[in-house]
């Protein structure tokens, strides 16, 4: 058991922080920033060297909490789609379950090469020209459910497989393919990515993946910073958010792509 220094519970708390705003803002489940901080950050500190079993462990649980504080501060304003959350969230769910399971009879080698192609995917994505999309009202949002909810499956497995939430493919999906507004695609991707992040959440926490001692005080920070950034995110230009967004995802491609050749 690590000592609870100041400086540790600091360290924490802010990479909690950081992370957890920056996903209430564009609407990802965080973990695609807070996962490469928990695991270099606090070693330089020399407070603690989590292994990335525990930063799985205790990232699944922050996501949950932090996408929690993000719908709850979209819940009014029309940003979340219903339907849309409901056909989405029920197949992602029901893929992460498949991939979770599936995962087991795959090698290292070939989870993250499943994890890089679909990061490659959503980067090249991102940078498509969304024409017209935010012109839409957000009453007059047409897309075909059944293609959402295959495509959710799709990621859903892909996330099960690598133990992601799969928020960064989600809304790149949602953007292009389904024509979904830039601010009601970030409320809804954190509604679908909270659901998603229940059966990661329940996994850890029954396999025993868990801190719990950094796991509440990343939460505690989800839960002050994942409201201020979708406060920010809604008063953002939605350019901006697409750009933030696109770097993120590509930053993530690189990652896991030089990891495999290394």
């Amino acid at each position: 058991m690590e000592e609870l220094s100041l400086t540790y519970i600091a360290t924490i708390f802010l990479i909690g922080f950081i992370g957890s705003y920056i996903s209430g803002m564009v609407g990802i489940g965080g973990s695609i920033i807070k996962y490469p901080m928990l695991l270099y950050i606090p070693p330089l500190f020399g407070i603690a060297a989590f292994t990335a079993h525990e930063v799985s462990g205790i990232s699944a649980v922050q996501v949950f909490f932090a996408t929690i504080g993000g719908v709850w501060a979209y819940r009014k304003g029309g940003y979340l789609n219903k339907t849309l959350i409901i056909y989405m969230g029920s197949a992602i769910l029901l893929g992460s379950f498949i991939g979770g399971f599936g995962s087991k009879m795959m090698s290292e080698s070939g989870i993250n090469l499943i994890y890089g192609i679909l990061a490659l995917t959503a980067a090249i994505m991102m940078f498509i020209p969304k024409k017209g999309v935010d012109d839409i009202p957000f009453n007059q949002v047409k897309y075909n459910r059944w293609l959402a909810a295959v495509l959710a499956l799709i990621v859903g497995v892909g996330a099960g497989i690598v133990g992601a939430a799969g928020a960064f493919l989600l809304v790149p999906i949602m953007l292009v393919v389904l024509k979904i507004p830039t601010r009601m695609t970030i409320a809804t991707s954190l509604a679908i990515t909270f659901i998603s992040s229940i059966g990661s959440t329940v996994g850890k926490v029954s396999t025993g993946q868990v801190e719990y001692t950094p796991a509440i005080i990343m939460v505690v920070a989800s839960l002050l910073a994942s409201p201020l950034g979708a406060m920010a995110g809604k008063k953002m230009n939605t350019k901006v958010l697409q750009i933030i967004l696109a770097v993120l995802i590509l930053a993530t491609a690189i990652k896991i792509w030089l990891d495999i050749f290394q």
